[in-house]
């Protein structure tokens, strides 16, 4: 039971850190971006793509409350 859970705590520790790390990568760089003067191009070359991504979430958020997607459906379809 011990190693379980060490194992456990070792796979949260290396999520974490593999999502700090991508947090400090985007976060420099945006930073380099902003000082050479670029960060506005990108945002404005990004906006489409996060909008479209944005609707896509919320049409599959509103199909799932609609179908009354509770986890209660299987995927062969039976509940």
């Amino acid at each position: 039971m011990e190693t379980v859970l060490n194992l456990m705590l070792v796979r949260f520790g290396v999520i974490v850190g593999g999502l700090v790390v991508l947090a400090l990568l985007i976060f420099a760089v945006a930073l380099t971006l902003k000082r050479r003067g670029r960060l506005d191009d990108v945002r404005r070359y990004a906006d489409p793509a996060v909008r479209a991504g944005l609707r896509a979430a919320g049409r599959r958020l509103d199909e799932r409350v609609r179908r009354g997607a509770s986890g209660t459906q299987r995927r062969d379809g039976r509940r």
